[in-house]
């Protein structure tokens, strides 16, 4: 299964607004330069994160973006929908009824649905499982596991230490 970027950024974005931990909200601009990112094609991503309710946008002056809920309350998959919407990742178009094999094996016409399909969509459904099992939190949580200070960078990054 392959993701687009859109998703890697937005995962990272919503982390480093946990990490910042004070609620304040931050521009586009200061996200995209965190991690040398286009901040044109992360705002888009952001856009998507707040009509997805994972983020708030805050106009004016002072305005950005925040978290609109806690990580705990936002899993992988939620961030793979906003982002990558929610159709199928396997379209079958039922190439078994055409063609010389269709032709010559007119029982695989209706003898129930496609194994290809079936076995492409329990792939998908044990992936969306996986996402959904797996919350921000525990995202976050492996991260300070594997960089202790990252939080603590994160901030300093941004200005908030």
């Amino acid at each position: 299964m392959r993701t687009g970027k859109g998703v890697e950024w937005a995962m990272h974005t919503l982390l480093n607004l946990a990490w910042l931990g004070d609620g304040e909200p931050v521009t586009t601009a200061q996200l995209a330069a965190a991690h040398d990112l286009s901040a044109s094609y992360l705002n888009k991503q952001l856009q998507l994160l707040v009509k997805a309710g994972l983020l708030e946008s805050v106009p004016g002056s002072r305005g950005g973006f925040r978290l609109a809920r806690p990580l705990e309350a936002m899993s992988a998959l939620d961030v793979v929908l906003a982002v990558e919407g929610d159709e199928p990742l396997f379209r079958c178009t039922e190439i078994r009824q055409c063609g010389t094999i269709g032709e010559r094996c007119p029982e695989a016409r209706f003898a129930g649905p496609c194994p290809v399909r079936v076995a492409m969509g329990r792939a998908e459904a044990a992936w969306r499982k996986a996402l959904a099992e797996q919350s921000l939190a525990d995202v976050q949580a492996a991260a300070d596991a594997q960089a202790p200070a990252v939080s603590a960078r994160t901030r300093q990054a941004f200005g908030r230490d």
